[in-house]
């Protein structure tokens, strides 16, 4: 069917070598990438080309956790606190002269109070005069009998 081939096949007889084989020995950096010097089961080391290894799958990419509401709140919160703080230190030391008199006018009106605590009754005393009267003299009497028995008195004004 095929038509025959035109070319002549012909094949060389093997070179007569003089002498001992001599072993080849190569480098490793005389050998390509991609061919490895391996050993056959008969003890015969020859050159092979190799598979590339197989390259390692990527590892996934971690995956962030979400923000727990706390630390979002808590984000939100420190700004505002510590702008309420600067805002109150601002504040006071623009009230400051303030404050100093509104204390100086506290100790003031303490001080009023204290002495009229104890001039009203001097004065009253001196208002009222000498009186050389004894201060009347109160007396009572008080009997029980027995722990939860009726009491009975008498109080005398003399």
């Amino acid at each position: 069917m095929h038509p025959q081939n035109p070319y002549e096949i012909t094949t060389i007889s093997p070179l007569a070598v003089s002498g001992p084989a001599r072993p080849v020995v190569l480098r490793p950096e005389d050998i390509p990438p991609g061919v490895q010097l391996v050993t056959l089961a008969n003890g015969l080391q020859t050159l092979a080309y190799t598979e590339p290894p197989a390259p390692l799958p990527a590892a996934p990419a971690p995956t962030a956790a979400p923000i727990p509401a706390w630390a979002k709140t808590t984000a939100l919160l420190a700004p505002t606190v510590g702008g309420g703080i600067a805002a109150a230190g601002a504040g006071l030391s623009y009230a400051a002269p303030g404050l100093i008199a509104m204390t100086h006018a506290l100790w003031s009106a303490a001080a009023l109070v204290v002495a009229a605590v104890v001039a009203v009754p001097v004065l009253l005393r001196v208002a009222r005069g000498r009186d050389t009267a004894a201060p009347a003299r109160i007396t009572q009497n008080i009997t029980a009998n027995g722990l939860f028995g009726r009491a009975t008195g008498t109080v005398n004004h003399r």
